[in-house]
């Protein structure tokens, strides 16, 4: 018997005008601006130059960065930031293209399923919500292996879904395929998510034998080995027990059962960072969460708990903990914000998270300026944030006070239903945050590291990149930047706080980023 089928409470019909512009939503979210920013050190510089690395070398079955093998991730995500470098270059915009289209794909197959289970007006809330919270976003702006992942783990589980529901084999088989694509991007944990949450499921109903037939399905098998044995086989032949230590034991069994590069946390790193990574949907889904037990009783809406519940406790016990290993559980958390929107009560409580994010985007330069006043942090970080004041236009503060401002209004005097001005919050917070907040972060963070690259690459010679993990550099030079001290005469990329104070010439600085030639064989 099939589960039964999501409630589809009665929604007045909408605007077509406005259907169609909460449609375009994704679309202005992931791509607007999506190359105004520098990329960000470590991960997007590391995943873009390893990508350009490929070129370099000729070589598409292996990833490098800075000449050392880069076994962090699967080849997928490399394969697909390669066709828009081929395309348009070393840009911003190519390197993060694939996330934003990963991003946007995610974002409409949650319309779609939200759809076909509560309705039409749910699915554009669920859709607003995909679109608008802050950690997707920053996912599905960044050229990392993150949202592509996310996209396939929710492609995956809602074709699992489907097939639990009415026991068609189609959507299981396209389960098995997000499923195979999904390790080709990040390795066993897109096997370990729908299985476990489908396990869950069919255990709470004591249906073991279903998910037997489900996880065991011999064609299913088939497309996965298919799809996966290739590329894994090739790279145990390539690099044999480097690719076994490297990227099986490090950073699939050490990340979980070790706190991998300092990445570490409490047992409860991930109750703080969820309500975090949903601003400014944070209220709706407290109210969403006392909504569980009733919830359990209906299929579809315990199956999309259960995933939720599986993802924030299986990282909970990882000993690596980064913020947005639990976005692997919120896109059933979306559709279980827009199920329960007309469920808000004190409008005041659920409008505050949007009055608090839009404010304390106003006053970024000004706490970035009181920071680098401070000790707190290091001494790279603090020359950082002092040129906050250097790249504030006057423009950012008028964007982001009237955005603020504009808020108010809309919070205080329009008279409509707290979902719907929710709603508009937080696509006023995604202009903002696009267009202004980004741009400035990236100038101020990346900014000197961008610009020291591009004049050591306008001045030639070796560079190297020294005591200083910036992957961009190499990036934005066009060359691979070795992790080394400079020998006499070459040119070396640095922290202003790591500089022997005689045998060298400064060439750049800016922030905390020096530019310096070595003149002299001394000892450093």
């Amino acid at each position: 018997m099939a589960p039964p089928r999501g409630m589809m409470p009665a929604t007045p019909p909408r605007h077509p005008a406005l259907t169609a512009l909460i449609l375009l939503l994704p679309l202005a979210s992931f791509f607007l601006m999506l190359g105004a920013t520098p990329l960000f050190d470590v991960d997007e510089g590391a995943f873009s130059e390893a990508t350009r690395e490929m070129f370099e070398r000729g070589d598409f079955l292996s990833t490098y960065l800075n000449g050392e093998n880069r076994f962090d991730k699967p080849i997928l995500i490399y394969w697909l930031q390669a066709i828009p470098f081929m395309a348009f270059g070393a840009t911003e915009w190519a390197f993060r293209l694939p996330s934003a289209l990963a991003a946007t794909i995610w974002c409409y197959a949650t319309w779609q399923f939200a759809r076909e289970r509560f309705g039409a007006g749910t699915a554009l809330a669920a859709l607003t919500v995909a679109a608008t919270a802050i950690g997707p976003l920053a996912i599905g702006r960044a050229a990392t292996a993150d949202a592509l992942l996310n996209m396939l783990l929710a492609l995956a589980l809602f074709d699992a879904w489907r097939h639990l529901e009415s026991g068609r084999r189609a959507p299981l088989l396209r389960s098995y395929l997000w499923i195979g694509l999904g390790v080709l991007t990040k390795g066993p944990i897109a096997l370990i998510v729908p299985g476990a949450v489908t396990f869950l499921y069919c255990a709470s109903r004591l249906e073991w034998r279903r998910w037997l037939r489900s996880v065991f399905d011999p064609a299913g098998w088939t497309i996965l080995a298919v799809l996966v044995v290739p590329w894994y086989a090739a790279a145990l032949s390539i690099h044999g027990q480097d690719f076994i230590d490297g990227f099986i034991l490090k950073h699939n069994v050490k990340r979980f059962t070790g706190s991998l590069e300092g990445h570490t946390g409490s047992l409860f790193y991930y109750v703080a960072a969820v309500p975090l990574l949903l601003l400014p949907w944070t209220a709706p889904l407290v109210s969403a969460l006392r909504r569980v037990r009733t919830d359990a009783a209906t299929g579809v809406r315990r199956f999309l708990w259960l995933w939720a519940g599986f993802v924030v406790v299986f990282f909970s016990l990882s000993g690596t903990k980064l913020p947005h290993y639990v976005l692997y559980g919120s896109t059933p958390l979306f559709l279980l914000v827009a199920a329960h929107r007309e469920d808000l009560r004190r409008a005041w409580l659920h409008l505050l998270p949007p009055t608090l994010l839009l404010a304390g985007f106003a006053a970024l330069p000004i706490l970035a300026g009181q920071l680098s006043q401070g000790s707190a942090g290091n001494v790279y970080y603090r020359a950082q944030l002092a040129e906050a004041h250097a790249v504030t236009s006057p423009a950012y503060y008028v964007v982001t006070a009237g955005a603020l401002l504009l808020w108010l209004a809309v919070a205080i005097f329009w008279k409509s239903p707290v979902w719907s001005r929710l709603s508009l919050g937080a696509a006023i917070s995604v202009a903002v945050l696009t267009t202004t907040v980004s741009p400035w972060a990236g100038a101020l963070l990346q900014g000197p590291v961008k610009e020291a690259a591009l004049a050591a690459r306008a001045l030639g010679g070796t560079v190297v990149a020294w005591r200083f993990d910036a992957p961009s550099i190499s990036v934005y030079r066009e060359a691979v930047t070795p992790l080394r001290a400079p020998e006499a005469g070459e040119l070396a990329i640095t922290r202003i706080d790591r500089v022997p104070e005689a045998g060298y010439e400064t060439l750049f600085r800016k922030g905390g980023v020096v530019l310096v030639r070595r003149i002299a064989a001394a000892a450093q």
